[in-house]
């Protein structure tokens, strides 16, 4: 069992825990991922790791609360335990040291683009990054990349924080400007990253992205994470999460992550939801 240390809302749909897991704080790194499964009923749920504390043996998730098992999560609150909480899995994000790097997070991408750009900091890289959501209320972790960005450039739908628009638009008006940046960490929706990557393509700035597909058992057996990246079939479970944007065929991902809607869909009216 995994003791929640502690809970926090950080929106209407979005929280964050604390989780007391030894081992997996022990190895992480900065993009990969965990497994959780709330009770012996429980579905698995693949979340990124958001922060861990070796010392204090903790790991940081965010969830959004999106459906049943996530429902299920949010339930729980401090002092409980949850049954599994399997890591680290996938890939360490391919960090590594340049003059400037420049961050582009939608919605929670903000929690794995965080660890990914203070490594960099820690590094010695100068480090920016652009936080989009739809009002000012889903923009997260503002205040956390602040302590070691240089530029915190923030991008709300309706224009209630920061600038009107997307993510793109700031990430355009900086190259517009003369910013030069040697890479760029997109994570977010996948229109988002596939948005981004059509802009720096012909800048010919490397973008990194992290694909998020179905995900079952998070250890390439399932198959349901493949995904195309320079032409070849990749599991983004392993060989992943993070991947080089301008060879990820974000077309047919995101035809694969809609695989199941209908399904999904019946199972919420089933349970009421």
């Amino acid at each position: 069992m995994y003791k929640i240390v502690s809970k926090e809302t950080l929106n209407q749909s979005v929280e964050l825990m604390v989780i007391h897991a030894p081992y997996v704080a022990r190895k992480c790194e900065a993009g990969q991922f965990i497994i959780i499964r709330v009770d012996e009923d429980g579905e698995r749920i693949p979340l990124t790791i958001a922060d861990y504390d070796r010392e204090a043996e903790t790991v940081t998730i965010i969830y959004q609360v999106v459906g049943y098992s996530t429902q299920k999560l949010s339930e729980m609150k401090a002092g409980d335990s949850v049954i599994d909480f399997v890591g680290p899995l996938g890939q360490p994000a391919p960090l590594h040291a340049c003059d400037h790097v420049i961050g582009v997070a939608g919605g929670v991408g903000s929690a794995p683009l965080y660890p990914q750009l203070r490594k960099l900091h820690d590094m010695g890289v100068k480090v920016d990054v652009i936080i989009g959501g739809r009002s000012a209320e889903f923009v997260i972790l503002s205040d956390l990349f602040a302590e070691f960005c240089d530029h915190v450039y923030i991008a709300t739908d309706d224009g209630s924080l920061g600038t009107k628009g997307f993510v793109t638009t700031v990430l355009q008006d900086l190259i517009d400007q003369g910013e030069k940046f040697d890479e760029v960490i997109a994570i977010g929706p996948l229109i988002m990253m596939k948005n981004v990557v059509k802009l720096t393509k012909p800048y010919n700035i490397p973008t990194s992205v992290s694909l998020n597909p179905i995900m079952i058992d998070g250890t390439g057996m399932c198959g349901g994470c493949r995904v195309s990246v320079g032409g070849k079939t990749k599991f983004a479970c392993v060989d992943g999460p993070d991947f080089d944007g301008f060879e990820v065929d974000f077309d047919e991902c995101m035809k694969r992550q809609g695989m199941f809607k209908e399904e999904e869909h019946a199972c919420k009216i089933g349970r009421g939801e």
